[in-house]
């Protein structure tokens, strides 16, 4: 019996919906959800693993024009995105009539990879908005495949899931069918701890910080843990630590909790903050912290 396998990648602006759907595609927890924009920083693959197939989903940044050099690191994955993946996916929501982009959107016309364009958040309107949609990207790219998903209900994620497979080339798989991701536990840790930041602080702050696992020490019963959160700047060093230490408090255990759901282990979290003066604009912080 021959094998499937590749790459399947999601691009879209921020908070379309792409680590909702990745999510959903791969049935854990990989890509942090919140309700702000640019949640997704780096690029996240999670592998869906069955005997006949190996499917490599590839979750982005959303799509942004740069203002700071981390911005423009992670554009760049969504470019490497382009380049090797097997079948692209393109996620819109309701509403929107363009990428904003007109290099991207220039590259996704001329692309000779398999295109998918989901129209997402059909949850929220009536049957006319939605063929409106599915209209005006059919027109926009005329190659792709185009139709209404909701990411957040599951509707149509087995008709994508499906597709999908069909359009996969064979081939051996790429990573060991153990694995669910590229990523590691402390990238995971990473990830959840900063999800907490984006959800309990507001303004300019969440998105000046970046998490580092100093410390990950896992024994039978228990897994311990030390993080520094790296602020840009003394006056935001202040507000994530809050008063008495309320804040960074609350930022540990919704961390823990989460991360004892997903190791499922108890956790002994600890958190430090330390001021990295204007590390989004630091080429050697940036490539430290694995975006350049």
């Amino acid at each position: 019996m021959s094998h499937k396998a590749g790459f399947v990648n999601i691009i879209g602006h921020p908070n379309v919906g792409k680590s909702t759907l990745m999510n959903q595609l791969v049935g854990e927890k990989l890509s942090i959800i919140t309700p702000k924009a640019q949640t997704t920083r780096h690029r996240i693959l999670g592998i869906v693993n069955e005997e006949e197939y190996q499917i490599v989903y590839s979750d982005t940044p959303g799509i942004v024009d740069p203002a700071y050099k981390l911005q423009e690191g992670m554009m760049k994955f969504v470019y490497t995105s382009l380049e090797d993946a097997d079948v692209l996916v393109l996620m819109v929501e309701l509403g929107q009539k363009d990428l904003k982009n007109e290099k991207l959107e220039l590259r996704l016309a001329q692309i000779d990879t398999p295109l998918l364009v989901l129209v997402n958040k059909i949850d929220l309107t009536d049957q006319v908005a939605m063929e409106a949609a599915v209209q005006l990207w059919s027109e926009k790219f005329p190659r792709a495949e185009v139709f209404p998903i909701s990411a957040l209900l599951g509707f149509n994620i087995d008709f994508l899931e499906k597709r999908v497979l069909e359009l996969l080339p064979e081939s051996p798989p790429f990573y060991s069918k153990e694995n669910y991701t590229d990523k590691s536990e402390r990238f995971i840790v990473e990830e959840k701890i900063r999800e907490k930041i984006l959800l309990i602080y507001k303004q300019e702050v969440p998105y000046s910080v970046e998490i580092e696992v100093e410390e990950f020490k896992e024994e039978e019963r228990i897994i311990r843990i030390r993080a520094v959160i790296h602020a840009s700047r003394e006056s935001q060093k202040v507000i994530i630590i809050g008063k008495k230490g309320e804040k960074i408090k609350r930022v540990g255990s919704d961390a823990r909790k989460d991360l004892e759901e997903f190791f499922g282990k108890k956790i002994f979290l600890e958190l430090f903050v330390k001021v990295n003066k204007d590390w989004r604009n630091d080429e050697k912080q940036l490539k430290r912290f694995g975006y350049l």
